[in-house]
């Protein structure tokens, strides 16, 4: 059963909670710009970035461009995969420049690159994955693992995001991920700019992550629901699956198992993000 924030202290801590949906980079510089002004002024200094080839400042202002509310321009999901196939997170990268591709088409002007880059993250998903076989086969179809956090692993999160936590890096990863993983009614054509049917985003506290669901009504309003998951006294090997009968994949909520995030039907995307998931709860339960 889906439980919210009630009165009080929790719909205070979730106003508190829900303000780290944004991110703080954009304010630190100190810009006043229109937001139309602002994207395009990143999207300037991102492909600079890409150009000269300092990931690391093409990260920090794609991460900039995720807080700013609206659709992205098209190309910011290019450079995002790029910047994600040069850290090595292939999944992220295949999924944001099989966005710019659906959403660019052939006239795209980065359309061949993105299709010759797609192929290379393809290739190189399957040798990681050909590594991984032995321990996760027996694992892989209904939950997600959570593995000893390597600490190589979570440094180049946070290289990778330009934060100094764990926990930041993990939310910021979340989000890149649930951003191209919403659900859509109508699977026959998927056009990628125009925003899901249901999506998400989450935003995580000392001891809770508040879980965001916007959902699209048939008039085109949208509605927001927020709800708390206090972390402790719950696993961290969160549950998922996918019912392609209705091109649908489910992550459960580890409290009680019931529904908690409704997904396209995309098996890796769905178990990356359930894992994410664990791995930001099992953060919050072990801060030191």
């Amino acid at each position: 059963m889906v439980r919210t924030s009630r009165t009080g202290r929790n719909v205070t801590r979730s106003l508190v909670l829900a303000s780290l949906l944004v991110t703080t980079a954009a304010q630190a510089q100190g810009t006043s710009l229109a937001p139309e002004h602002e994207v395009r002024r990143l999207m300037l200094a991102t492909e600079e970035a890409v150009a000269a080839k300092n990931w690391g400042e093409a990260g920090e202002y794609l991460n900039s461009l995720q807080g700013l509310e609206g659709e992205k321009p098209v190309d910011y999901y290019y450079f995002r995969g790029r910047v994600m196939q040069e850290s090595s997170h292939f999944n992220e990268a295949q999924s944001a420049l099989e966005t710019y591709v659906s959403r660019a088409g052939s006239e795209g002007r980065h359309y061949r690159d993105a299709l010759t880059r797609i192929t290379a993250i393809e290739k190189s998903r399957k040798e990681q994955r050909s590594m991984q076989d032995q321990n996760q086969a027996s694992k892989r179809e209904s939950v997600a693992i959570i593995e000893p956090a390597g600490q190589q692993d979570m440094a180049s999160l946070r290289k990778l995001y330009l934060v100094d936590s764990d926990r930041e890096a993990l939310t910021i990863h979340l989000n890149s991920l649930l951003e191209v993983a919403g659900w859509r009614a109508d699977q026959r054509v998927v056009r990628l700019d125009v925003p899901a049917d249901v999506s998400y985003r989450v935003a995580a506290g000392a001891d809770q992550i508040e879980v965001q669901e916007s959902r699209r009504e048939e008039d085109g309003r949208i509605t927001k629901n927020t709800q708390s998951i206090t972390v402790y006294g719950i696993s961290p090997q969160v549950q998922w699956d996918c019912q392609p009968s209705v091109a649908t994949c489910w992550v459960y909520d580890p409290r009680d198992g019931s529904r908690l995030l409704k997904l396209g039907a995309d098996r890796d995307r769905a178990e990356e993000i359930a894992g994410t998931l664990g791995r930001l709860i099992k953060t919050l339960q072990n801060p030191g």
